[in-house]
């Protein structure tokens, strides 16, 4: 499995609002142990994303950190449309394009600004075609933004032998576990 998509949920659907909330150690640490089984157990060399705030940027610094152990390991930057980040605030911005400077490929689906939901749908499409698989932080019963890949990636499935890898809330759950039973002993 040579390259995998990568999404989650934005920073809003987490109820997280800063960068300091402690819940983004937990979901980069989530990251982090599911990418080092990707590249070892399965070759993975990608990591594909659209870098959106939230799960795919954080996403993007574990690889970028992840790099330093494992250089033939890749980011790629597939922006659903030009000028995405437009809106976005300044802090994220700014989180944003350190991430793109340091990634391996950048190119926007779309060479336009956007104009419409079509463009997210071409970015789905796109993302699952370029992939092998689909890494996401995702919990069923809350769809949010990271259900149009997961669904997408689901139907590829039945089709081929595209794989599927979620970080669940229980996966969640024990990371913070760990991370509190490890904080107690150093």
């Amino acid at each position: 499995m040579n390259v995998v998509a990568v999404t989650g949920y934005k920073p809003i659907e987490l109820g997280i609002f800063d960068q300091k909330h402690p819940g983004i150690n937990i979901l980069k640490a989530a990251y982090r142990e599911r990418m080092i089984r990707l590249i070892e157990d399965m070759g993975t060399t990608w990591f594909i994303t659209s870098a959106a705030p939230g799960c795919e940027l954080w996403a993007c610094e574990v690889v970028l950190e992840l790099k330093h152990d494992y250089p033939e390991i890749r980011l790629g930057i597939l922006l659903p449309f030009l000028e995405q980040e437009s809106k976005w605030k300044e802090p994220v911005q700014a989180q944003y394009l350190a991430v793109l400077n340091q990634a391996d490929f950048v190119d926007a689906i779309s060479q336009k600004p956007y104009e419409n939901p079509s463009q997210f749908r071409n970015k789905t499409e796109f993302m699952i075609q370029k992939s092998q698989g689909l890494l996401s932080v995702y919990d069923e019963e809350h769809g949010g933004s990271a259900k149009y890949l997961v669904e997408r990636a689901k139907l590829e499935m039945e089709r081929s032998d595209y794989q599927l890898f979620l970080i669940t809330q229980d996966d969640l759950a024990m990371m913070e576990q760990e991370q509190n039973y490890n904080e107690q002993w150093e």
